[in-house]
């Protein structure tokens, strides 16, 4: 467990320069593409910059999305005392709370660090899970907190955005490019080079395909870690493996989708489709309730 710990806190940075590799590749693509080079400098600055802005906002970003409100334990007693006893359990901080409402079941963990996190449950979820399920369902989302698998997630979550962003501006730089017969300078004819166009409009088309594999590929393996985490945690893993079910047999799309902030959910909250299951940012259901229904030490 605390091997995950630190490797997390390692992938944290590794996770950031390749996607400040990639931003900076389109952006030096872009200033190719429009005859300033400079662009491209400016770009990896600028993409530097908000790397740091969004380790301290992505959480606050990320709940404003999902349209999170902030509850405490006069307006949500049963959510507020699932999270206060677990992390009382567990000597963690307690994290704020918000409550989405929208019927498809599903909850979230977010923020940089476990002193600044944030959970948070749809009210589908709390209309069909009993205390016990309930309380297996947090206790996966604050085992994302414990294991610092959210200062991860969130940094994926905004440098996902970034790149996805800049694809669309380039993609519409280099078919202005091509179209118009402007690009590099009158004397080379840089624009009028159909490699040029071929090879801008493969990188901004790869470049967010790419950045979609990163987030699945960071979020599957945390979610097993985070299901062993809250299962030793409740000391009944029974209860998230009965949760799980129910989210399999009840899920439903979420009524406001952002596929930039779908590996932070406990159940993937978008429609299903064959590019969605290529790039699932979850383990299938039906593995996960195994491993919980399985013995301990497996984790």
């Amino acid at each position: 467990m605390y091997r995950a710990i630190a490797r997390n806190k390692r992938n944290t940075v590794l996770i950031v320069l390749v996607f400040l590799l990639v931003i900076g590749a389109l952006g030096f693509l872009g200033g190719y593409l429009v005859g300033n080079v400079s662009i491209g400098v400016i770009v990896l600055a600028v993409a530097l910059g908000y790397a740091v802005l969004q380790y301290f906002l992505a959480a606050r970003q990320a709940v404003a999305i999902a349209g999170g409100i902030e509850v405490d334990r006069a307006t949500e007693p049963r959510l507020w005392r699932t999270v206060e006893n677990l992390t009382i359990a567990t000597g963690m901080p307690m994290p704020r709370v918000f409550v989405i409402d929208d019927p498809s079941p599903n909850a979230f963990a977010t923020g940089r660090d476990p002193e600044h996190a944030v959970v948070a449950a749809t009210t589908g979820l709390l209309a069909i899970m009993d205390d016990q399920e309930l309380q297996g369902v947090m206790a996966h989302e604050l085992g994302h907190v414990q294991n610092h698998d959210i200062r991860v997630s969130t940094m994926v979550f905004g440098l996902v955005v970034a790149v996805g962003l800049l694809a669309d501006v380039l993609l519409r730089i280099s078919i202005f490019s091509g179209l118009s017969g402007r690009g590099r300078s009158n004397n080379d004819n840089g624009g009028n080079n159909p490699i040029l166009l071929i090879a801008g409009l493969v990188a901004v088309v790869v470049a967010p395909i790419a950045a979609a594999g990163v987030q699945a590929a960071v979020s599957r393996q945390r979610e097993y870690l985070a299901d062993a985490t809250g299962a030793m945690t409740t000391r009944h893993p029974e209860g998230l493996a009965r949760a799980l079910e129910k989210l399999g047999a009840y899920g439903r799309p979420m009524r406001t989708q952002n596929s930039s902030m779908a590996h932070l959910w406990i159940a993937d909250p978008m429609r299903p489709g064959v590019m969605d299951r290529l790039f699932s940012t979850h383990p299938p259901l039906a593995d996960r309730v195994a491993r919980l229904r399985g013995s301990i030490d497996r984790f």
